[in-house]
């Protein structure tokens, strides 16, 4: 099972970490050790002071597939959730002043979040599907499909000119504006529409 993340696809979070927009997707992979298991505290690791949360919308693709045109991407996922992209942003940020990869800082043990999913029949997608975050109760981030840059059906068209999709692989597909640091303490609770489909306690 591959966890396919996607990044700087909403304009605002892209102005708010002031990373450039890409004519093309920005891809990286986290592996699936880093996937946080059901009903367990994220652990805020030793190895970072800045670890930010970023709500995202995840879909579970359904069928192997390889060279997918867009117009059939439909074909490959029908569920949906919503998942935490924890960050180590500080860690990031060193990183890329080197010019090296940031893998360390996004594919850490238990930095993939996700909630339960839900068919999308059950879901008006009319207007976009709205999702969103909140911390302790107060809302921090919120997001709708229609802002990303890059669509879930060109985002799968796109990847899988490179990657062999499978059954069970998962696309997290980037985050609104919002992101900020996590506490100790911290209670993040993850909408999709009106259902609460994840929450996370930190520690």
């Amino acid at each position: 099972m591959k966890i396919i993340c996607i990044g700087r696809n909403y304009a605002e979070h892209a102005k708010e970490l002031n990373n450039p927009i890409n004519e093309s997707p920005v891809i990286f992979l986290k592996p699936d050790s880093s996937i946080l298991e059901k009903k367990l505290p994220f652990f805020i690791p030793d190895f970072s002071d800045e670890i930010h949360h970023e709500i995202e919308l995840v879909i579970k693709i359904n069928r192997l597939g390889k060279h997918i045109d867009e117009k059939f991407a439909y074909k490959y996922y029908n569920e949906i959730s919503v998942g935490i992209d924890f960050t180590a942003r500080d860690l990031q940020s060193e990183l890329k002043s080197k010019k090296l990869p940031w893998d360390l800082s996004k594919g850490f043990d238990g930095s993939a979040a996700v909630g339960k999913f839900v068919s999308l029949d059950e879901i008006n997608t009319n207007n976009g599907i709205n999702f969103s975050l909140y911390k302790n109760d107060q809302q921090v981030q919120a997001g709708n499909s229609n802002m990303m840059l890059f669509s879930i059906d060109s985002i799968i068209a796109y990847v899988s000119r490179f990657y062999t999709l499978k059954k069970g692989d998962l696309i997290f597909t980037g985050t609104p504006a919002g992101v900020s640091k996590v506490e100790k303490d911290d209670i993040l609770t993850c909408y999709l529409e009106d259902q609460q489909l994840l929450t996370v306690k930190i520690k």
